[in-house]
């Protein structure tokens, strides 16, 4: 069960718009194929109606109102009202897994809070509303109030509920604990269906989610990008890849989605996906050592199960300080350069060079370096932006002139745009739509500056690009972000240019 957008939606400063809301429940569902989402909690916000009635309404279409549930309060007829209201099925009721919880919080006995939750579930039968049940805090109650617990699970078995599903809420359980504890509850109840509901306070909630698993757990919770309260979720990329491949249990997802899925929640979200997190970090397929490209082309010695290609992605290899001869001819055959020995050595030594400067070095970067380091005709610009002009005025949209000359020719345009850089694009657009060139995609955007650099330090700017369904990046640098950002578009110009006249 994937909890992004309720559970996700707890990340500071998150908050998915209802369209946002739809587009995120439509590809977990249709193109990840997750088994059941949780959309939301009850009477948070009109908008937060507003997302759950645009996702049940589709879902209502669709035939997939009964994978689509949001979180309620034991608060009969409230939470049940609202989410019959917003055209929910399905209940996800919060109760308390510890007495911890009940004593102090509600200031309740155990016997009283199961009388107030029974009376909620058979309030939500009733409104022909299915019943699934959180024990908050399962984990502490576990580990310090086991008889709470179990007086919880004795009587609810006996009420007309789905799914009793255990959160380790404040992410303090150990794997060993996770296993003991869920084979306890399996052993005790063994008709009952136990989701776990991890956290990642300590970094163990995927070994968690592995040790719920074996010990028989039907369900798991997780989010896409761990998304979560306080340290986040169980990431629902690793768990549908750790569970694929450490556990002997099947999944219906498509993981060929994940990538594409998890890198719109980090669009929507704002919330970067770490390089180096696994399955859909910007580097986990990224081969570095000089050593392990050496070691792949004899025989892919440094290969795993976890192929990138499973996952729409492909393989690369960086090239950096560490980089070797091995690297190096990787990244050649993919853009079809070939070079001598001496040559090869030559170029190597100078990304090693730029790597001990920390300046990071693509395979997009390649020509450039090969063209400056040889003189070597590997790259020939066709495009060149000639003059361009950007004014920004108080409570006036900026304007962007731009000349630029393609080829012989030269080509005029203004406009304006959200910002300098975006009104620079908007003119540039229009000499390409105006000649009917196809014009790539912006993908990503990404800035930085040194580390205590002052007003004047060099900003680097890379941008990443989508042309002819290929995804590239180029880079630029300049003392002003605006104009490091437009020398990687002049880049991106003319590696399409490029890219256009070979398929010719």
């Amino acid at each position: 069960m994937d909890t992004t957008l309720r559970d996700g939606e707890q990340t500071s400063g998150v908050s998915f718009l209802p369209a946002e809301k739809l587009k995120i429940a439509k590809l977990l569902i249709e193109d990840l194929k997750v088994d059941r989402i949780e959309v939301a909690s009850a009477k948070i916000s009109d908008g937060e109606f507003e997302g759950v009635q645009l996702i049940t309404e589709w879902a209502a279409e669709n035939g997939y109102q009964n994978q689509i549930e949001i979180l309620g309060f034991v608060d009969k007829p409230h939470s049940i009202d609202w989410i019959e209201k917003a055209g929910g099925k399905v209940i996800n009721l919060l109760t308390k897994g510890s007495k911890n919880h009940v004593q102090h919080q509600l200031r309740k006995t155990t016997k009283e809070h199961l009388a107030d939750a029974i009376s909620s579930i058979e309030y939500a039968n009733s409104r022909g509303i299915a019943v699934n049940v959180y024990l908050e805090d399962w984990s502490n109650g576990m580990k310090n109030s086991k008889d709470h617990v179990f007086q919880m699970v004795e009587e609810l078995q006996n009420q007309n509920i789905q799914r009793l599903m255990l959160p380790d809420t404040l992410g303090i359980l150990t794997h060993r604990e996770t296993f003991e504890y869920m084979k306890e509850m399996v052993d005790r109840f063994p008709d009952i269906h136990f989701d776990f509901h991890g956290h990642n306070d300590y970094g163990l909630s995927i070994a968690n989610v592995l040790e719920a698993v074996n010990a028989g757990a039907s369900g798991i919770h997780a989010t896409l990008n761990g998304l979560g309260e306080r340290a986040g979720n169980p990431s629902t990329s690793s768990v549908i890849a750790a569970i694929k491949d450490l556990s002997d249990c099947d999944l219906n997802v498509d993981e060929k989605h994940l990538f594409r899925v998890s890198k719109l929640v980090e669009q929507f979200s704002g919330v970067r996906i770490p390089s180096n997190q696994p399955v859909i970090g910007e580097n986990v397929f990224t081969q570095t050592c000089g050593v392990h490209a050496d070691g792949d082309n004899k025989k892919s010695l440094y290969f795993n199960d976890l192929l990138p290609e499973r996952f729409g992605r492909k393989r690369k290899y960086a090239l950096g300080k560490t980089s070797g001869k091995a690297n190096i001819l990787k990244n050649l055959q993919e853009i079809g350069i070939d070079l001598t020995p001496e040559e090869i050595r030559k170029v190597t030594s100078v990304i090693i060079e730029l790597g001990d400067k920390k300046k990071s070095v693509t395979k997009e970067d390649l020509p450039y370096i090969i063209s400056d380091v040889l003189r070597h005709n590997s790259i020939k610009e066709n495009i060149q932006v000639i003059n361009y002009s950007m004014t920004s005025t108080m409570d006036l949209r900026p304007l962007a002139a731009l000349k630029i000359q393609i080829d012989k020719d030269i080509h005029e345009e203004s406009a304006t745009g959200q910002g300098q850089y975006d009104a620079f694009m908007n003119a540039l657009k229009k000499i390409y739509n105006n000649l009917n060139f196809q014009f790539p995609d912006l993908i990503d955007y990404s800035v930085s500056i040194p580390p205590g650099g002052e007003t004047d330090a060099l900003v680097e700017t890379v941008i990443t690009w989508e042309f002819n369904n290929n995804e590239f990046k180029t880079r630029g640098l300049d003392s002003d972000q605006t104009i490091s950002a437009i020398k990687a578009t002049q880049r991106m110009l003319n590696m399409i240019d490029l890219q256009t006249i070979n398929e010719k």
